[in-house]
């Protein structure tokens, strides 16, 4: 393996994975890992690493006195700046260096279907905008270690990255994990809908609209009992408390 510096590609590939890969289960053994290390020319102790010195940057680590690595680069510190004032470049860019390395395409890289597309430039877009969101999806789900943050299911078939602004509200924070909570379908839709929010100290806030001929027990059991429950919050990419506060002005109803 190289041991020459790491290079610009190499250090966006790695941030892709402190993404994708929840922090607690970042291991040079792990698959991922030693994949990305392959394609890149590095050991997967060095990777395991570089995605440490990432998580040394990350408030939310440090606040549970998880610190990271020390030994952090000057490009690391670049490119972690970079990418947190611009989530869609991240994503994209990427995911193409992905492709690269690995002499596949992007739709092979993020494993989304593009049957359906049509040619040209209309395609492109497409395929940009799926990139993103699968991008979006792993990154939420890995920031919530694969669990709903209201009621802590753990089949990542049925989770969902939910945006806490909607995607057609706030472009420049689309891809923005600081964005997402990581729900079931039934509280995806609940959130969405603005039958249930989440206060800015993390707790899960029901609506009052339910009328009292509404209630029956699966009523309580998947919605009601969660009233003023704490958040499973993430290890890292907490929500962020302005989004949250939006979520509570604009969609939820009190």
């Amino acid at each position: 393996m190289t041991k020459d510096n790491w290079t610009r590609e190499q250090t966006i590939v790695a941030l892709n994975l402190y993404c994708k890969i929840p922090f607690n289960r970042v291991a040079s053994k792990h698959p991922d890992i030693m994949e990305v290390a392959k394609i890149i020319g590095r050991s997967p102790n060095a990777v395991k690493m570089k995605i440490g010195n990432f998580g040394s940057f990350d408030p939310e680590l440090k606040r549970r006195g998880i610190v990271g690595l020390a030994n952090t680069s000057n490009l690391d510190k670049e490119i972690w700046a970079e990418f947190n004032s611009d989530w869609d470049g991240l994503a994209y860019e990427s995911e193409k260096l992905l492709a690269k390395f690995t002499n596949k395409t992007i739709e092979e890289v993020s494993k989304i279907e593009t049957a359906d597309l049509p040619i040209g430039k209309e395609r492109e877009a497409i395929v940009r905008v799926r990139v993103n969101q699968s991008f979006f999806r792993a990154t939420i789900l890995s920031s919530y270690n694969m669990k709903c943050c209201i009621t802590g299911l753990s089949m990542p078939e049925l989770l969902v990255a939910s945006h806490i602004v909607p995607w057609a509200k706030d472009e420049k924070n689309r891809l923005n994990p600081h964005n997402g909570l990581c729900l079931n379908p039934i509280h995806d839709k609940a959130f969405d809908k603005g039958l249930i929010t989440v206060t800015r100290d993390y707790k899960i806030k029901v609506s009052k609209s339910f009328e009292k001929k509404q209630i029956d027990n699966a009523l309580t059991d998947l919605i009601l009992k969660y009233d003023n429950a704490p958040l499973i919050v993430p290890d890292k990419f907490m929500p962020d408390q302005d989004f949250l506060s939006y979520h509570q002005k604009h969609i939820f109803r009190k």
